[in-house]
């Protein structure tokens, strides 16, 4: 400090009395956040108490990690710091909603043990924008449904919902399985099963049919498949063709095996699972015993 009753301050004195670096306060004067208040007759920048309190604003505004051009336009009174920091909060959830996703996609690539291939590939879907996400979710059903208008819109709306897409703060669980679950509905071959399965419930649905009618069915299945194995009726017992005919009273048998052959496939298994996690819900029976069951008593018993 100068001797001569203005109280006014070096660059060293004020580096002594805050901690900070000479370098790193001449720096941010030489950038304008702290302009010296003048300069002695040797042309030394001299700073005022004022200058001192403005130091440490810059020093807390610097460690929150603000630029100095939005620290100059709080200082300005041209930003309020709640305005800067609201901000940077935005900026801050964006780098971490980035970092998740990296770290999704490593963790899968150390479990998997990917090739670098296969990681620039889940990398590349992971950092996908919600409106290149959206699109892959859109051919997928546009694909699978196109031209089948009788199909059960309670199936539409629950694949819609289920190809689901990237929550805006995900986990590293939603990550990993909307990477896989990208991977699965753009496969042609997975697309082909889906649109087979739509088709079988096109064909399925007369014009008077109420929609969820074939979830209806399933759920009959589900109910009459576990009530015999909880009798412990085996598939090809002649209890079994009952059970059938209270399932399916004439339908062709034939074609409703060839039908729950599909639905019952792993792959779409493996779909709704993936659906529920990256849905952020709880992961639904797969009900993999019943299907069974009614697929092997069908060909046990294959006439009606």
């Amino acid at each position: 400090m100068i001797d001569d009753g203005t109280a006014l301050f070096t660059i060293g004195e004020l580096a002594r009395a805050t901690g900070l670096t000479v370098r790193t306060i001449r720096y941010w004067s030489d950038e304008g956040a702290l302009p010296p208040v003048t300069r002695s007759a040797g042309g030394y920048r001299l700073y005022d108490a004022g200058s001192v309190a403005r130091l440490e604003l810059i020093h807390t505004l610097r460690e929150l990690g603000l630029g100095l051009d939005d620290v100059r336009k709080v200082l300005a009174g041209e930003r309020t710091v709640a305005e800067v920091a609201a901000a940077h909060v935005a900026a801050l959830d964006a780098q971490i909603r980035s970092l998740k996703v990296t770290r999704a996609v490593l963790s899968t690539v150390a479990r998997r043990g990917s090739t670098a291939e296969e990681m620039t590939l889940m990398n590349k879907l992971a950092r996908l924008s919600a409106a290149e996400r959206r699109r892959i979710v859109e051919d997928f059903m546009a694909e699978i449904f196109d031209g089948l208008d009788t199909a059960d819109p309670d199936i539409r709306t629950r694949l819609r919902f289920a190809a689901a897409e990237l929550p805006d703060d995900p986990t590293p669980e939603q990550v990993d399985a909307w990477v896989e679950l990208a991977e699965l509905i753009q496969d042609p071959d997975f697309r082909a099963l889906m649109r087979r399965m739509v088709e079988f419930n096109a064909a399925d649905r007369g014009p008077e049919v109420p929609a969820g009618t074939s979830l209806w069915f399933m759920s009959r299945l589900v109910q009459l498949a576990g009530e015999a194995l909880r009798k412990g009726i085996s598939p090809d017992a002649p209890e079994a063709d009952d059970v059938l005919r209270g399932l399916l009273g004439n339908a062709d048998r034939a074609a409703v095996l060839e039908r729950l052959t599909a639905a019952s496939n792993a792959r779409v298994a493996r779909y709704r699972e993936l659906s529920a996690i990256v849905n952020g819900l709880e992961r639904q029976p797969a009900h993999e015993e019943e299907f069974s069951w009614v697929v092997a008593a069908l060909r046990a018993h294959p006439d009606r």
